[in-house]
């Protein structure tokens, strides 16, 4: 199982409105994260914080109107080849202390993530509504590949602490790719300022995959 964490629980001050339910193409930029993260994950973690029971309620009705309309089906039928109904899940974490900084919230969400047993983890920020399904894909796949190389399933899932960072034109973005032996080790870490110290501190491996896709690298702070 591929596990996505979705982080949406900041105040969205320089928004100056609720970032998860921002809009773009229709629909909110929670939403979007979502369905991006399904191209390749089973369940999505969402880590909500501030205004979290009206964001929830909000993204919930949103998701019933995408099923009833068929989009759901059709946009993951095309990059997962099969349905929605198939096993896919999304669950809302509240995490309290989100005024802590986003890596809190990484950490709840992994906390969450890691109880699934996933084989990897991707954490993607809720503000990049521009990210290509096809190129979470090809990074959960790239990652996969890596494990794979690395050794058999029982070897790597407690040893190896490694990272996939996607890049554009040589720049750094999301979503991250995390082996759970490195999850787990970022969500133990209370020495780490933010999510890349944290995983440079606690990594035996980086690798980045370079992608066409700007999506990776556009975060969206601005109404």
């Amino acid at each position: 199982m591929k596990v996505g964490v979705l982080l949406a629980a900041g105040a969205s001050s320089r928004m100056g409105r609720s970032k998860p339910l921002a809009r773009a193409a229709g629909q909110s930029f929670l939403a979007r994260g979502v369905r991006h993260l399904w191209a390749a994950c089973d369940a999505v973690v969402v880590v909500l914080g501030s205004a979290a029971p009206a964001v929830r309620r909000a993204a919930e009705g949103e998701f019933e109107r995408l099923v009833r309309s068929g989009r759901l089906r059709n946009d993951l039928k095309s990059t997962r080849g099969h349905a929605p109904t198939m096993g896919l899940e999304v669950r809302f974490v509240v995490h309290r202390q989100w005024r802590r900084g986003m890596l809190s919230s990484v950490r709840a969400g992994l906390e969450e993530a890691l109880g699934l047993r996933p084989e990897s983890i991707l954490v993607l920020p809720v503000d990049q509504p521009a990210l290509r399904m096809a190129t979470v894909r090809t990074l959960a796949d790239a990652m996969q590949a890596a494990l794979g190389a690395y050794g058999n399933r029982s070897v790597r899932r407690p040893q190896f602490a490694y990272a996939l960072i996607p890049r554009y034109r040589r720049r750094r973005g999301h979503p991250i790719a995390l082996s759970p032996a490195l999850a787990r080790s970022i969500a133990r870490d209370p020495r780490a300022t933010d999510l890349g110290d944290a995983v440079r501190r606690n990594t035996r491996l980086i690798g980045y995959l370079d992608v066409a896709d700007a999506g990776v690298i556009q975060n969206r702070n601005r109404a």
